[in-house]
């Protein structure tokens, strides 16, 4: 789906778009990070998700800037083409969400896994909505909106998985001690 919300952004011209392409990238590289540290000790894990909240927060960034140039660019994507694919990407991830609700609570590598895939749905539905908006008043403001949303999301999610691991990471060295 990385690919295909890629390719679909740049003939469409949507931020929201390459929000979630990226955002898909980014979740892609933090599952097989999750699976390379699930059988290791805490600390590590813990180590795996700060990064892991690292590259969530400068994704989320990544977009708020990449929306500020579009507003100044004054582009205004196509809708079909975002509503289409925003559609496609929402079921791939509503089942990845699915299959992890069970992790929503774990450590923070899990926690992390979880928050990534429901981000994803919620931002696939408003890619489709932003697209209505698009479609309805021929405006990029509801694409820009959208995307702002997403890196604000993104960004919020990286500071619940940085806090949860700072704290696993300071247990785990008062243990040690």
């Amino acid at each position: 789906m990385f690919a295909v919300e890629l390719g679909a952004s740049w003939t469409s011209g949507s931020v929201s778009l390459m929000a979630d392409s990226i955002d898909f990238f980014g979740d892609a590289a933090n599952y097989g990070i999750s699976l390379a540290v699930l059988a290791m000790a805490a600390s590590t894990r813990s180590k795996a998700a700060v990064f892991k909240a690292a590259t969530m927060g400068s994704f989320g960034l990544f977009v708020l800037g990449k929306a500020i140039y579009n507003l100044q660019a004054g582009v205004t994507p196509e809708p079909v083409t975002m509503g289409a694919v925003g559609f496609a990407a929402l079921i791939v991830n509503a089942g990845v969400a699915a299959m992890l609700f069970r992790f929503r609570r774990g450590d923070s590598n899990m926690r992390s896994v979880w928050i990534c895939s429901r981000n994803d749905a919620i931002g696939n539905v408003a890619v489709m909505l932003a697209a209505l908006g698009v479609f309805g008043i021929g405006s990029a403001w509801p694409d820009l909106a959208v995307a702002g949303v997403m890196g604000v999301l993104a960004i919020s999610g990286a500071v619940t998985v940085l806090k949860q691991a700072r704290m696993e990471l300071r247990t785990t060295a008062m243990h040690a001690r």
